[in-house]
């Protein structure tokens, strides 16, 4: 969970959506109305005044931790550090893989040669990394925004390149749920900020997608990546048979 302050932010979010006044949530708790106006500018309360508080507002503690992890900042790149530990161990890369499709531990031990304590080591060292925040019984929530991407020419994405490309590629993408489109054409530089804004959209539905199909039984899901590029390019081969 944040700092108090937040807690209290949220609180005071809570009541106003719900306009309730400091004096009806003082009456339901059976306090001075004062008394509510300090609590909650010193923040100084006990876990117990919170589930009332909570019982008022018609929310459990469960829901009020959410609306504050949810205020916390998220991330929407790693620094080059932070990428260059993600990629320097190649099991810290793939449970930071996982987890970023949000599997649970257990998945992981079940699909890879990882122990238990293996994984909650890399999940210790990602915690650490401030990419997620690992919680009691092994669960995490992530740190990453909705518009979170790898640096451009950062450590992962010349792993990605170097390891991972020709690894892609090399797939025959020939399943009726795979493609693999190769379009060539002279358009305005003018239009390619756009057409790079509706690859953006169609990368973050996949990511909405894949958070919504996380209620679907496991054993219907498949993983999936996409991958959408667009660049000023000509095949080196072609470059070279230009009249200069």
């Amino acid at each position: 969970m944040g700092s108090t302050q937040d807690l209290v932010t949220v609180l005071k979010r809570e009541l106003k959506s719900r306009r309730m006044t400091y004096a009806s949530l003082a009456q339901a708790l059976g306090m001075a109305e004062s008394s509510v106006k300090r609590m909650l500018a010193k923040g100084d309360m006990a876990l117990s005044r919170i589930d009332a508080i909570c019982a008022v507002l018609g929310m459990d503690f469960a829901e009020l931790a959410q609306r504050v992890a949810e205020l916390q900042p998220m991330l929407t790149e790693l620094t080059l550090e932070q990428e260059r530990a993600v990629v320097a161990d190649r099991k810290l890369l793939l449970v930071a893989v996982n987890a970023m499709s949000l599997w649970t531990v257990e998945q992981m031990v079940a699909t890879y040669r990882l122990s238990e304590a293996e994984c909650v080591k890399y999940l210790v060292q990602l915690d650490r990394l401030g990419i997620l925040e690992l919680r009691p019984l092994n669960r995490y929530r992530l740190k990453l925004a909705k518009t979170f991407k790898w640096r451009a020419n950062g450590p992962v994405m010349q792993f990605f390149r170097e390891h991972v490309a020709l690894d892609y590629f090399a797939g025959a993408f020939a399943h009726e749920d795979e493609g693999l489109f190769l379009v060539h054409g002279n358009i305005s530089r003018a239009a390619a900020p756009g057409l790079c804004e509706r690859m953006r959209k169609l990368g973050h539905d996949f990511s909405q997608q894949h958070l919504s199909d996380q209620k679907v039984p496991e054993a219907e899901r498949e993983g999936y990546t996409m991958i959408l590029a667009l660049r000023r390019w000509e095949y080196s081969a072609f470059i070279a048979l230009r009249r200069h």
